[in-house]
């Protein structure tokens, strides 16, 4: 069938938008939602009907689908402002305001057909099952659109592309589609929510890579594949004679922020389940949200979600290593009265994860921060070197790794690792025990001014703990800052009152007898 108006002809049976005989290229939902407004004029379509038609009454955004009617209306020669053709009305549904003639399927005299609204292949591979199902999330790569008109270079759209499944692959908690599957969805126009179905991936990485002149651009989308959601996107540039060198150094932030974003994605999913619907995965997930946020109270949740990630799945090493961290976290923080009993947890723990997979670096992260919390520093070096190893774009084993190097008086080694973990994540969770770490780092090299501006840093970022406020008390004093040291000093008393000399020291044993003698003397003038 063939509905024609104007210059527009929209035919059902090649699936093809024609403009003055030319085809244009429209996306699968676009075009099912033209033929919907198309075969109704002047009816009301509601939002409710848009999204059992449309989306086969899957649940998506206010944006999504204002997204979709936007496209619609440019590829008709309208827009937002005029609705010319396609008609707003407000908190209701869209109308379509002019009736086409329906005329035969044959195919117009003179038809020009523009090569990029060529259809992309249907891919040659089974379905997989849906990617809402439960279970640990998944992402496919597809490949990248090379956008320059020089092609003897568009091998390198491919190239980023695959650099990111390598990179992504070193994520043991994310499940990657291989390459030979999510390179089949190639080319404009990919529905973007049927790819992820085939493919069984939850998440869709796309992306383009243009070259002008002498300079080159990736730019990068993370989708939710079941609604299309935009989670995250950026742009790197750089001179056009880098883009091979660039594309790994570029991967590897790309991958970092993956490794952020879909955990909160996955916890932002999760919330939406009863606790008791929830599977091992979504449980993790929120988990996870509660973890991170540094108090005794969620410590105590997220403990309790773990537990039951536990129950679903006992051989689920992260959720193991998960119950490692919160118990670190009662031991570290004094969130139990009985610390002793805390500080044995998160080895136990910790190697339940690892005997279920030796290979998963948080799992091994873990067994280097049991050892930090019995005062081994050395013997977590070993376990912080293995899980950079397994995961080079770990952010959060850089930092650790740092720490230690400053608790063993290495301050410049530290400054180069503390470094390399805020690059990675630059909007981390821990991001105040990052400064407070830099802050440490100049600290035992005596420079003491430098360490107070860190550690105001740290004091002053979201979820800082009473550890912190006693950094940035003690260097303030350290540095003659009297009044700034009163003032943390203050700060740590009111959320822990008894706060001792030896509490700071079991949580970082200072190697160095001369830093040691330092700081018990910051500590002496402050009251404590």
């Amino acid at each position: 069938m063939i509905y024609r108006f104007e210059d527009i002809e929209l035919d059902t049976d090649r699936f093809e938008l024609r403009r003055s005989g030319t085809v244009r290229a429209v996306e699968p939902q676009v075009f099912s939602l033209l033929e919907l407004l198309f075969a109704n004029p002047d009816r009301l379509i509601t939002k409710d009907e848009l999204n059992e038609r449309i989306w086969k009454g899957r649940i998506v955004s206010e944006a999504v689908v204002n997204s979709r009617i936007r496209s619609a209306r440019q590829a008709i020669g309208d827009d937002g402002k005029a609705q010319r053709l396609i008609r707003t009305v407000h908190r209701r549904g869209f109308r379509f305001l002019v009736t086409p003639e329906v005329v035969s399927a044959a195919r117009p005299v003179g038809v020009v057909v523009e090569t990029a609204a060529a259809p992309p292949p249907e891919p040659a591979i089974a379905p997989s099952p849906p990617a809402e199902s439960s279970g640990p999330p998944s992402i496919a790569v597809l490949p990248f659109q090379w956008l320059s008109i020089d092609g003897k270079q568009a091998m390198l759209a491919d190239a980023v592309a695959h650099e990111l499944i390598v990179e992504l692959s070193r994520l043991h908690w994310l499940v990657v589609i291989a390459r030979g599957s999510s390179f089949q969805f190639r080319g404009p126009g990919i529905d973007l929510t049927a790819a992820g179905q085939r493919l069984g991936a939850r998440y869709l990485l796309t992306g383009t890579v243009a070259v002008e002149g002498k300079r080159s651009a990736v730019s990068v989308e993370l989708v939710r594949a079941d609604d299309q959601h935009l989670l995250w996107a950026d742009r790197f540039e750089g001179p056009v004679e880098d883009l091979l060198g660039l594309r790994s150094t570029m991967a590897r932030d790309i991958v970092s922020t993956i490794d952020y974003r879909i955990p909160i994605a996955e916890a932002t999913r999760a919330a939406a389940t009863p606790t008791e619907n929830l599977d091992a995965w979504g449980a993790y997930h929120r988990g996870l949200w509660h973890m991170y946020r540094f108090s005794a109270g969620d410590n105590a949740q997220a403990t309790q979600l773990f537990e039951h990630a536990i129950r679903g799945d006992p051989h689920f090493a992260r959720a193991h290593a998960a119950l490692s961290f919160t118990h670190f976290q009662n031991a570290f923080l004094g969130y139990k009265p009985d610390v002793t009993a805390e500080r044995r947890l998160p080895r136990e723990f910790a190697e339940k994860g690892l005997a279920l997979d030796p290979l998963d670096p948080f799992s091994n992260l873990c067994m280097g921060r049991a050892d930090w919390l019995e005062g081994d520093m050395e013997g977590a070096f070993p376990w912080y070197d293995r899980c950079i190893e397994l995961n080079p774009n770990f952010a959060f084993a850089h930092y650790n790794r740092a720490l230690a190097d400053v608790i063993a008086g290495r301050g410049e080694r530290c400054d180069a690792g503390i470094g390399k973990a805020m690059s990675l994540s630059p909007i981390d969770p821990l991001r105040y025990a990052h400064l407070g770490t830099r802050a440490f780092s100049h600290m035992v090299q005596g420079d003491y001014a430098g360490a107070c501006d860190w550690a105001e840093q740290a004091a002053r970022a979201p979820n800082a703990h009473v550890h912190i406020y006693m950094i940035a008390a003690l260097v303030s004093e350290l540095a003659g800052n009297r009044a700034a040291a009163d003032t943390w000093a203050t700060e740590v008393r009111r959320r822990m009152n008894g706060y001792r000399p030896d509490r700071f020291f079991k949580s970082f044993p200072f190697r160095d007898t001369a830093t040691c003698e330092t700081i018990q003397g910051a500590f002496a003038r402050l009251g404590f």
